[in-house]
């Protein structure tokens, strides 16, 4: 798989473009001497990237994957927050939050390629994603309840919408670990492939996904996001938004006239 172009956000993060990806773009968490744990530096550098990603119109998908070859990341870098002072800890939370926030609202469909640990504030940048491809290495889980803490990049909101308010209760409050087979048996993650395939079928998910629509997808994304939590009639209402923000669309009128033509679109994306 050839690299077109890679970009270094810090020097922990990578955003690469592959010739044989179009339109996909690969966020790389690169700290592997610390299994990908995320510093103040590195949390920098992950909004930083996701910033520049959702400005580029040209990407239609994301896939978020890991450069270490047992760990996708094993969450905050409990190191140097061991050094911190309290008002130091209440001085980087913001940056923290920005880091995981970064993830949850890039604009586009973002697949998260899992291999060996994803614990804490690691799963909760997959959790963040809208897929999850899981190899059969994968141990996840939020154990921060052992350490003192709670899940603050979203673990304790985002696990229960994914899972359920009683399945997520139990693995935050028993902060146990939990491998691939029984992860993809409980919707803790999505596809479970074979060890060391999740990078190569997540890129391939994101191919898939980036044929169809930028503005569709960015459209589908919003509304599946906002509706959450709503009642059906409120539900509703967001989806009709998000179609009428698409209904007029240059990439309507060609989705609708490649159709008819028999032919593959040529998105103008706007």
């Amino acid at each position: 798989m050839g690299v077109t172009s890679e970009q270094r956000f810090g020097e922990f993060v990578v955003v690469r473009r592959h010739e044989d990806r179009e339109h996909v773009a690969e966020l790389v968490l690169d700290r592997p001497k610390a299994m990908n744990a995320v510093s103040t530096a590195m949390a920098v550098s992950i909004a930083e990237a996701c910033a520049a990603l959702g400005a580029d119109r040209g990407v239609r998908a994301t896939v978020l994957t890991s450069s270490h070859e047992r760990a996708f990341c094993v969450g905050a870098d409990l190191k140097e927050r061991n050094s911190f002072t309290d008002a130091e800890l209440v001085r980087q939370r913001p940056t923290a939050r920005a880091a995981y926030t970064g993830v949850l609202e890039l604009p586009m469909p973002v697949v998260a390629a899992v291999h060996g640990f994803a614990l804490g504030g690691g799963f909760e940048l997959a959790l963040a994603c809208d897929v999850i491809v899981a190899d059969r290495t994968a141990v996840v889980g939020l154990p921060e309840v052992s350490v003192g803490v709670i899940p603050g990049g979203g673990g304790t909101q985002l696990l229960p919408r994914r899972i359920g308010a009683a399945r997520a209760a139990e693995l935050v409050f028993t902060a146990r670990r939990v491998e691939a087979a029984e992860a993809r048996e409980l919707g803790l993650v999505d596809e479970l492939v074979e060890a060391g395939r999740d990078r190569e079928e997540a890129l391939a998910l994101g191919a898939r996904i980036a044929a169809n629509s930028p503005v569709g997808l960015r459209a589908a994304k919003r509304a599946l996001r906002l509706g959450q939590g709503l009642d059906l009639r409120a539900g509703l209402e967001v989806e009709d938004a998000a179609w009428r923000s698409v209904a007029f669309s240059g990439d309507r009128a060609e989705g609708v006239a490649a159709f008819n033509e028999k032919r593959t679109p040529d998105w103008p994306g706007e």
